[in-house]
């Protein structure tokens, strides 16, 4: 299955239980980069638009953990109010070409929701003529569960979240 999310320039791609989603960004790799390995810019723009972050702990290297929760602050959406936790773990970190991590659902004290999907996630930063491609490879235990975060509508809160990351960008140059 392949989608188009024309308006923010996102493709996705999901081939059994495999997902992988693109944009260029107008930005050099190197800055984009950076929005993902500090604290201060991934709290300006991590997550879908009327959601804020608060970062729990942030340890950007191998070995690292980032715990974080989202919330819906924004009172015309249906999820007002809702708290999602997450949790990342680094596995790899090559700056400014990659970073491998996985990706889960977690409470607020950083265990892992049982139950809920878990995603080993490729970041990679490739230069094109001054932009960068962002390219998000994420695998999941099953296809199952790559349908379960679709569901949960993913694609349409990355596409969200990464308009969000466009317009740090663009105020960042």
């Amino acid at each position: 299955m392949t989608a188009h999310d024309a308006a923010n320039r996102i493709f996705m791609r999901v081939e059994g239980r495999e997902l992988t989603l693109e944009r260029t960004f107008n930005a050099p790799r190197t800055l984009v980069f950076k929005t993902f390995s500090d604290v201060e810019h991934l709290k300006r723009w991590f997550g879908p638009k009327g959601w804020t972050l608060s970062v729990t702990s942030f340890d950007f290297r191998p070995g690292g953990v980032w715990h974080y929760c989202m919330k819906c602050v924004d009172e015309s959406q249906e999820h007002y109010g809702f708290e999602s936790w997450g949790r990342a773990d680094y596995h790899e970190i090559a700056e400014p070409e990659r970073i491998f991590y996985s990706d889960a659902f977690s409470d607020a004290e950083g265990n892992i929701t049982e139950g809920m999907p878990v995603a080993m996630i490729t970041l990679s930063f490739v230069e094109e003529e001054g932009k960068t491609k962002l390219i998000n490879h994420a695998q999941y235990a099953s296809s199952d569960a790559l349908q379960a975060v679709l569901d949960m509508g993913m694609f349409e809160g990355i596409s969200s979240t990464w308009a969000r990351l466009d317009e740090l960008l663009a105020e960042l140059q």
